[in-house]
């Protein structure tokens, strides 16, 4: 077959995204943390771009301030020829001052420009240890055989945050180069550190490691822990006390002391930080009016370097290079600027949006949440849903009701003898009856949806099932209180 070279005309539709339309999708579905740091990156990029750090106001009261003060009270940049006031009063510099008290090997708590990276005790002290660092320290102050050390130690970066040994006595043995019997027996110095019960495989295996330092081995909370895990999984208390010739009491109060025992030992040890969530949008009632408020606390105020405008419209000074520079950044920051604006004015409409839906849930509390689904929203703002959709995911909303997530407002229809009612009402309502119960003898599934039937909800079994699972409430059986 020969071939050949032809010119051809095709017709075809794309959607191409532009790197500014891509940015401006970003910092839409961006929280608030994160679109403060990326405003912070984009600042140290972009010459044209400069952060308002005052307001006017107080550049005012600055001026006003500066003109009462005298001559003496103006600050004055650091010279030679300038004496400070310690120089007038005492008749030795500073720097001669702190230089004399240091020769005598005195500590005074300050930092000169030779002792910046020195932390204070109090600074060291801090910093929490974590689960690696505190068991490596053990390992460091016991005497054990090298090779046994070396197997300890890859032991415990194998350990995930709560104590629990991630990888087979194999897999150690082939990283460390080393025979099971000593894997096992660095397994078995690594499980007699603190805390207790670190180092196990499973939870049956920490909670019996834990028996011997409360000294109980042998006793009927071993054997229980030992032969009828699954029972105790499953309270199956008169089953447990068949199985060993004990009084339901006995099981009881054994039962008592394992529910005392660390099912996560390395919990005391985790260096994760508490995240602290911070609204988006701050919905607040005044003079009986509800008013929507953008948090825009600590994002930066971006505004374009007059310096840089100044430079680009005096094209002399620049060479080719430098102008096409500064244009393309001045474009970037223009598009940014815009896209901002853009980001906010959207936030604002989406939650006036679900304001309007919602009014009788802000005015009248949880019960009165109705059904609503992104498609409402887009319709109502003539947007699309997947617009909707990245305005309302990871951001948060403070209002009178507490700190919610735009998603809360978003939730399917479940049919009352009243109409159409929120599912997360029928959750909150759920919540609240298993609250209630007599902890002795708590609800089933089935007595739950007659409790919600007498209160004019329908809702099918599997559906409350589904729902109790979603709030993390356990079965009833799970629930039950012996004592």
């Amino acid at each position: 077959m020969a071939q050949e070279q032809r010119l051809e005309l095709r017709l075809s539709q794309k959607l191409i995204l532009t790197p500014q339309l891509q940015q401006s999708i970003k910092l839409l579905q961006l929280p608030l943390l994160e679109l403060t740091q990326d405003i912070n990156q984009e600042l140290m990029n972009n010459p044209l771009l400069e952060e308002t750090i005052e307001s006017e106001r107080d550049s005012e009261l600055k001026t006003e301030a500066s003109g009462t003060a005298s001559e003496e009270e103006t600050f004055r940049g650091p010279s030679d020829d300038v004496e400070t006031p310690l120089e007038k009063i005492f008749g030795f510099t500073s720097d001669s001052y702190f230089e004399e008290r240091e020769s005598d090997g005195r500590d005074l708590g300050y930092f000169n420009e030779n002792t910046e990276d020195v932390q204070s005790p109090f600074e060291r002290n801090r910093k929490k240890a974590d689960l690696y660092e505190h068991l490596l320290w053990q390992l460091r102050l016991s005497y054990v055989p090298e090779k046994t050390g070396k197997v300890a130690e890859i032991i415990i970066n194998n350990l995930d945050e709560d104590g629990y040994l991630q990888a087979s006595v194999n897999e150690i043995a082939g990283a460390a180069g080393a025979d099971a019997d000593t894997v096992e027996k660095a397994l078995k110095f690594v499980q007699a550190l603190d805390p207790s019960g670190v180092g196990a495989r499973n939870l049956q295996e920490c909670l019996l490691l834990q028996l011997e330092l409360l000294h109980l081995k042998g006793t009927l909370v071993e054997n229980i822990l030992r032969d009828g895990f699954n029972e105790l999984e499953g309270k199956k208390y008169k089953q447990l006390a068949t199985k060993f010739s004990v009084t339901i009491e006995d099981v009881l109060a054994a039962v008592k002391i394992i529910e005392g025992l660390e099912p996560r030992p390395g919990r005391n040890y985790s260096s994760d930080e508490p995240v602290h969530i911070i609204p988006d949008v701050y919905i607040e009632e005044s003079d009986g009016k509800l008013i929507i408020t953008l948090n825009d606390e600590g994002i930066p105020k971006l505004r374009l370097s007059n310096y840089y405008k100044k430079l680009l419209a005096n094209k002399k000074t620049l060479g080719p290079e430098e102008k096409q520079f500064l244009e393309e950044k001045l474009r970037s920051a223009v598009w940014l600027l815009k896209s901002l604006d853009q980001r906010n004015k959207t936030i604002y409409r989406v939650t006036e949006s679900i304001l309007k839906f919602q009014e009788d849930f802000f005015a009248k509390g949880f019960k009165y949440l109705k059904p609503l689904n992104l498609k409402d929203i887009a319709e109502d703002l003539g947007m699309h849903e997947s617009t909707i959709s990245r305005v309302t995911s990871n951001k948060y909303i403070q209002c009178p009701q507490g700190l919610l997530s735009f998603r809360f407002f978003f939730s399917n229809a479940v049919h009352s003898d009243t109409g159409d009612i929120s599912s997360s009402t029928v959750k909150d309502m759920i919540r609240k009856i298993v609250s209630e119960e007599d902890s002795m003898k708590p609800l089933n599934d089935k007595q739950i949806v007659d409790m919600l039937k007498d209160k004019g909800i329908s809702v099918a079994r599997r559906t409350t099932a589904k729902y109790r699972e979603e709030l993390k409430i356990p079965s009833h059986i799970k629930r039950k209180k012996w004592f």
